[in-house]
Parts: structure tokens; C-alpha cells; sequence
């Protein structure tokens, strides 16, 4: 995937694009166990944002978790931005062989599920998100498949998985010991295969769907202690037998083992890595965001968007009520106090700016917020002290750099507010009664909402705590608007609150 040594010549590529002579095979399935490291090159650039992309759903995965989603309600959440990232379409039924097309889906999978195995390698809290979260897609995309692709990818593993389908003559020998030992799991996958809550089976019909249709797995017992310890399965001469319905559950524990044992040996084979000076500011840069991605705000917003965003419109009700609590709690204490320290002046600025007020108008609205009262700031003070910073934060003086707002993870790197400060994340920041009255008046009052909201806090899951409540305050709109891209996306920066709420407005 990369070359040991650094490139002798500057300013172009030195390599052909890749050819997938050799290789295709790897790419025969959509499902994989990654046992087989890439070979071909790639740019640097097609590195981070491949890597990137499957970090997004990563991060959504994880938040799910966090917020106590069952499989199936992360599966919904998560396709979407499947179809959107890493889209894996089957093979078409007229091609022998999977199309260019197509094996460059799965090139892309194959090569960030890598590149992100040296981002997560590094420690054993790294380790253990990554198998976490990746063993949850791996669930997702084994459930995507149809039935035959199902069987194709046990096929292509058959030689390193530990297990036997049993003949249909040993089942019926020991028919009444499976019926009674997996017959209320097997009843559980039926239900949860239809959808329907509702969905129930006679004793007896359940007994000829066993006899006839199920089909049981052999393997030693001590493979699967989890499924022995529910009693989901039947013990005969030290061999566990179990209903194929949980084959997904076998196949996630061979596949949690390889990559256990894959990622020690990726953080074994760092150091040689070290002397890389093209890819290792990636993977630095990389592991530094793994919970959050920066939110690229010139890809949210256009001048459509942004229309309607002046220096009078900011602080209506209907801009404001699109606001995370953090830009609600910084401009509540500009309006109140006509002025911000030099912290909570960056963190709104930058928001302002990021939702689409263009200098002009911020200059209007900084201007008049500080020196509307008797604060003893005036129009030449401000001029004097104030305007530069505004300025500058636009890209207009200094470096002319086009700052971005910052995200969630920057904003907790920050120190917390001291005396007389207002910037920060006020889920972190807020005495809990403070924090109570914010969910209040934002919508949030529902005693058990509440509850599950300061647990969030309770464990510094802050930007779980902002995913909560804004679903909690939309609940109508993302009801209406299951289709949209932007349902289901973890909260990691005040701008996306924002962004996310004005497009389930217009859509709903």
C-alpha cells in the first residue's frame, strides 16, 4: 500500500494507476475478513480521504452505541451514509467477474479498513473502540447481503472457519434435544427476520421449521462461551450445536480474533513507519480526530443558505431556535452584557461567520451588541479595539487566514470558562441545575429525556449529549424525513447543529 522508501523526484507521481491483475479475487465478495493486506499504490490524497470516510461512519457507529441503539435502529442509521461513504454494490447477475467499477467500491473499503488499522493500532483503549465499532459494520453489511452472497462469503472462508454444517440424517437423531435447547432462539430470529413485533409460531410449526428448513452448526463448545452462558445452544459430547441463524454470531467472533490479532501486529510494525514523512503527519492528524472530523463549512453552506442570515436575523427567534446550546449560551450573554472575553468572542464569531453572516453584517451586529447599553464602549472604541479581530477572523488582515469555526473536540480542548467567561461547551461547563434550565427552554422536559441526557454528561459523552438533545427537539422532523442525508449524523460541531436543523425545517 506504501512504498519503505521515500520518493526520489519531486513534483509528480511515480506510479502508474493501479491495474488489478492479481488481485481481483480479494474483491469477489462484497464482505470481507481483511485477512489480505493491500498491494497496490494510492495517492496521499485518495489515503486520507478514504480513511476519512470510513472514520465518519465509525464515529456514527459509536455514537449509536453510546446512546443505547439496537442493532436494527443503527443498521437504519447507518445505511445511508453507507450508500454515501463506502457503498458496496453486489455483483451484476450478467458479469462472470465483479466490474472495474464495482472492484473500485471495494478497493476503497479494503484500503481505508487498513489505513485505519495504523490510526487505531497505537494503544489498547484504540484497539478496542476499533474492533468494537468495526465488528458492529461488519454486522450491518453481513445483514445487507442476500442469502446466496451469504453462503458465497462462508464458501470463499470455509478452510479457517472451525465449524461444520451438520447432515440432515444427525439432525433428525437428535431432533427433540435442538428443538428444546435453541427452539426460543431460533423463535427470536424468526420474529426479528419479519419485522413485525406482532409475528407469532404455533409449537408446531415452529417444531416442522427446525425439522425442515433450519440448519445447525457443530463446533467445540468453548468457541462460543457467550452463546453457552445464554443457553442458546445445544452441549452433546463437548460440541456445541448451533441454529444457522446465529452464524453471524460465529462469524463476528472469528472475525474479532483476526482482528485482534491483526492489529497488534499493525502496532508492531510502526516503527518502521517512522521514517515516513508523507504518511506519518496523516496518521498523526488522523488519531487526533478519530472523534471528530472537521465540519468543512464551505461545503454546507451557499448563498441560498445563507440568504436570510443578517446582523438583525441572528438574534430572531427563527435563527436562533436552530442554534446548539453552546451559540445560545455565548449570544444570551453577549445580548445581556454587551460584551464577550476574547474566548467567547473567537467561538461565536466563528459560528456566526460559519452559518453564513457575511463580514459586513458581522460588523453591524458586533458594533451594536457592543455599544447599544452604557457600557462604556463606543463606536471609536470598538473601531479601535475590537474590529481588527473581526477582521482578522474573516481573513482580511494579517496572514489572511479563512478561519473555520471550530469543532466539538477543539472547543473541549480549550480551557474551561473562569469568572465572567461564557465560551466552552456548556454540557461540560454548566452546574447541572444551570444545565437543566438550558434543556428547559430548549424543549427538553421530559423528566426521563433529562435523565438520559445528564448520564451522557455524567460519563464526558458531551457530544453524545448534543446528539441527544437535538433529536429529542426534532423528533416531528426527523419522523418526516427518514429519507434525508443528514439523519442519524453524530453531533461533533456547532455548525452541523445548526446546518442539520435548518435542512430538516425545509424538507419536513
Amino acid at each position: 500500500m506504501f512504498r519503505q522508501n521515500k520518493r526520489r523526484t519531486a513534483g509528480r507521481k511515480n506510479f502508474e494507476p493501479s491495474i488489478f491483475q492479481g488481485v481481483t479475487q480479494i474483491y469477489n465478495t462484497r464482505l470481507s475478513f481483511y485477512d489480505i493486506p493491500p498491494i497496490d499504490e494510492i495517492t496521499l490524497e485518495e489515503f486520507e480521504t478514504w480513511a476519512i470516510d470510513r472514520l465518519k461512519i465509525l464515529i456514527e457507529i459509536e455514537s449509536c452505541g453510546l446512546r443505547s441503539k439496537s442493532l436494527r435502529e443503527t443498521e437504519q442509521v447507518i445505511k445511508p451514509l453507507l450508500l454515501k461513504y463506502l457503498p458496496l454494490n453486489p455483483n451484476p447477475s450478467s458479469s462472470a467477474s465483479p466490474p472495474a467499477s464495482v472492484i473500485a467500491e471495494r478497493k476503497k473499503d479494503h484500503y481505508s479498513h487498513f489505513i485505519l488499522r495504523l490510526v487505531f493500532c497505537r494503544t489498547e483503549d484504540l484497539r478496542r473502540k476499533f474492533i468494537k465499532n468495526e465488528l458492529v459494520l461488519f454486522k450491518i453489511r453481513y445483514n445487507m447481503l442476500q442469502p446466496k452472497e451469504q453462503r458465497e462469503f462462508i464458501a470463499q472462508y470455509s478452510d479457517k472457519l472451525p465449524w461444520q454444517y451438520i447432515s440432515q440424517d444427525e439432525k433428525l437423531d437428535i431432533l427433540d434435544d435442538l428443538f428444546a435447547a435453541t427452539s426460543s432462539t431460533v423463535r427470536n430470529s424468526l420474529v426479528f427476520e419479519s419485522g413485525d413485533p406482532s409475528f407469532t409460531i404455533s409449537r408446531d410449526q415452529l417444531y416442522q421449521h427446525i425439522q425442515k428448513s433450519e440448519q445447525f452448526i457443530k463446533l467445540p463448545f468453548e468457541k462460543v462461551p457467550n452463546l453457552v452462558a445464554s443457553r442458546s445452544v445445544l452441549l452433546r459430547a463437548g460440541s456445541a450445536y448451533i441454529p444457522s441463524t446465529l452464524q453471524l454470531n460465529l462469524l463476528s467472533i472469528e472475525y474479532q480474533d483476526l482482528l485482534t490479532t491483526s492489529l497488534i501486529r499493525t502496532f508492531q510494525s510502526m516503527p518502521r513507519l517512522e521514517e515516513d514523512d508523507r504518511l506519518l503527519p496523516l496518521l498523526n492528524n488522523l488519531s487526533a480526530n478519530s472523534s471528530s472530523i472537521e465540519y468543512d463549512m464551505s461545503s454546507k453552506f451557499d448563498a441560498e443558505n445563507a440568504s436570510d442570515i443578517n446582523a438583525v436575523s441572528v438574534t430572531t427567534p427563527a435563527v436562533m431556535k436552530h442554534y446548539p446550546m453552546c451559540a445560545t449560551h455565548l449570544q444570551g450573554a453577549l445580548m445581556s452584557k454587551s460584551h464577550l472575553k476574547y474566548q467567547g468572542r473567537q467561538q461565536l464569531q466563528l459560528f456566526l461567520k460559519g452559518i453564513g453572516l457575511s463580514i459586513d453584517e458581522a460588523m453591524k451586529f458586533w458594533s451594536y451588541q457592543f455599544t447599544k447599553s452604557n457600557s462604556g464602549i463606543t463606536m471609536e472604541k470598538f473601531n479601535k479595539e475590537y474590529k481588527y479581530n473581526l477582521r482578522h477572523n474573516y481573513g482580511l488582515e494579517g496572514a489572511r487566514i479563512n478561519y473555520k469555526p471550530p469543532d466539538c473536540s477543539r472547543i473541549l480542548s480549550k480551557p474551561k470558562p473562569g469568572k465572567g467567561e461564557s465560551h466552552g461547551c456548556p454540557y461540560r461547563d454548566l452546574p447541572l441545575d444551570s444545565l437543566i434550565t438550558n434543556l428547559n427552554e430548549m424543549g427538553v422536559t421530559d423528566q426521563v429525556d433529562i435523565n438520559m441526557v445528564v448520564d451522557d454528561v455524567g460519563r464526558n459523552d458531551y457530544t453524545v449529549a448534543c446528539t441527544r438533545v437535538f433529536e429529542f427537539t426534532h423528533k416531528q422532523e426527523l419522523a418526516k424525513s427518514k429519507a434525508t442525508s443528514s439523519e442519524g449524523m453524530h453531533i461533533n460541531h456547532p455548525n452541523l447543529y445548526f446546518d442539520r436543523s435548518r435542512q430538516l425545517e425545509k424538507s419536513s
